[in-house]
């Protein structure tokens, strides 16, 4: 349980760090803000916060700088490489000197490019794409850094942290080539770092939105995989949690409280409805009954000593305390899982009971239609 309480931590506090108020004045918490990056090696409970938005790959070239500060990022779309004429332009040259000269000026288009985005003032340079050795010389050369390769996902968050514009042609209007220094994002510090063999690139202090990197460690692969997915959903119940700001005791709790609830609102209707409702009465004790199955326990058993108290929470009025009454799955009995700190939030249950009918429903009406096609076919033999 220590990795859990370890990582429950780093969820809580990744998730207050993207705090934002939207334009109508909404408190949100932008989970996107958050990446998760995987490192092999050490155990779950080594895994971190760091505060800034880490790219899982280095710098393109060795000579370049570890760190910039301030930085001012411009994030690309395109490949910077010696540029290449486009297929099927034909060129008709007779002399070998001509050839040489157009050589030579697909080298310097890459070469003026280069040189509008450092005039701009960019001193860290994203692409999605490649850069070439020619073309890194440059950003050596100026004490730049550059990253190629970078992932069109990262690249849109990072443009969104630091206010940059993601640019995929230096092409304006009147033709001609251009890079506007308000096309930078911009950043307090870009600097590389290395989490076990790998090196990051990490973009701290960023302009718009907090950004944060949750690093996981863990033996292989899968054990990562695994974590990351566990992660996701922790992440967004947190988020829903501190969106929607109402929670209700988990363990199994609204479960058999509605199921109590519902059963005695069947027995106050007079038609066939009651039926109905004390069905779905019934097929809601389904939880608590799966969740004291998976733990080994005598589901009966604390199945029926859930609903005895939730009876009495919704019968005497001096037992309203025992509302919160949950399954306590490591002990094998029923406690006040408000004070035990077992708790969902309230939007989520709401959203599960209202699909899981849904779905129900669906299914219901599927099979009445297949039915239906059953019997005209028996009728036509």
């Amino acid at each position: 349980m220590g990795a859990y309480s370890a990582v429950a931590g780093l969820v809580v506090d990744a998730v207050q760090s993207v705090k934002m108020t939207n334009a109508r004045g909404e408190v949100k918490y932008p989970i996107k803000g958050i990446n998760i990056l995987k490192a092999h090696g050490k155990s779950a409970r080594d895994s971190f916060l760091m505060n800034g938005y880490a790219l899982n790959t280095g710098r393109a070239a060795q000579g370049m700088p570890l760190r910039v500060t301030p930085a001012k990022i411009a994030c690309l779309d395109f490949n910077l490489q010696k540029t290449k004429m486009q297929l099927g332009v034909q060129v008709l040259v007779t002399d070998p000197r001509e050839l040489e000269k157009i050589r030579q000026r697909e080298a310097d288009m890459t070469k003026e490019r280069i040189e509008k985005l450092l005039k701009a003032g960019a001193n860290v340079v994203l692409t999605t794409k490649g850069i070439d050795d020619m073309a890194l010389k440059y950003f050596v050369e100026a004490g730049a850094i550059a990253v190629r390769r970078v992932r069109k996902e990262d690249m849109r968050h990072v443009a969104k942290a630091t206010g940059a514009t993601l640019v995929s042609t230096f092409a304006d209007m009147e033709g001609e080539e251009t890079f506007e220094p308000s096309f930078l994002g911009s950043a307090d510090e870009v600097v590389e770092e290395r989490i076990s063999d790998d090196a990051v690139i990490m973009i701290k202090g960023t302009k718009t939105t907090s950004a944060v990197s949750l690093i996981l460690r863990g033996a292989n692969d899968h054990m990562l995989d695994e974590m990351d997915r566990a992660l996701h959903d922790a992440l967004s119940i947190v988020k829903r949690t501190l969106e929607s700001n109402t929670v209700v005791a988990g363990g199994g709790a609204v479960e058999a409280a509605l199921s109590v609830y519902l059963e005695y609102l069947a027995t106050t209707l007079g038609s066939r409805e009651q039926l109905a409702i004390a069905e779905f009465a019934e097929s809601l004790l389904i939880i608590p009954k799966v969740l004291s199955v998976n733990a080994a326990k005598d589901a009966t058993e604390l199945v029926a000593k859930l609903r005895a108290y939730h009876h009495s929470a919704q019968t005497k009025a001096d037992k309203k305390h025992l509302s919160s009454m949950g399954l306590d799955l490591s002990e094998g009995k029923i406690r006040n899982n408000l004070e035990a700190g077992v708790i969902e939030p309230a939007m989520s249950k709401v959203k599960i009971i209202q699909f899981a009918t849904e779905a129900a429903i669906t299914i219901l009406r599927i099979d009445d239609m297949i039915k239906l096609v059953k019997e005209e076919s028996q009728n036509e033999d």
